[in-house]
């Protein structure tokens, strides 16, 4: 989630750091490593994870490359893989939330976009 503030907070403008890309990377890739945990918790599915995470970001148009970590932890998380998407999803919009709002302080223009 650092790496997505740094986005969100530095590249404002950049399609990566738009809310669709940061909440719906964050999601997908929470689901995409739970479910890759289903079948193993080995640093191999992990990583496998991380890479189907950036392909289905392709997919649906969310590329947020910082997601890709959420994968890889979601699919190394042994219990509570629930409530690991749901806190992925709370945390993504509290950070397009602050980016929101520090926009409104500092007059910038974030987002550019919201879809």
């Amino acid at each position: 989630m650092a790496a997505s503030m740094a986005l969100v907070a530095g590249a404002p403008t950049l399609p990566l750091s738009q809310p669709r890309s940061v909440i719906g990377g964050q999601v997908i890739s929470a689901l995409v490593g739970v479910s890759a945990g289903t079948l193993s918790h080995s640093l191999w599915v992990a990583a496998i994870a991380g890479g189907l995470a950036l392909g289905a970001m392709l997919a649906t148009r969310t590329s947020h490359s910082p997601a890709a970590a959420t994968a890889v932890i979601g699919a190394l998380t042994t219990s509570g893989q629930a409530s690991f998407v749901v806190c992925a999803g709370i945390a993504a919009i509290a950070l397009v939330a602050a980016g929101v709002i520090r926009s409104r302080l500092t007059r910038a223009s974030y987002p550019a976009y919201w879809w």
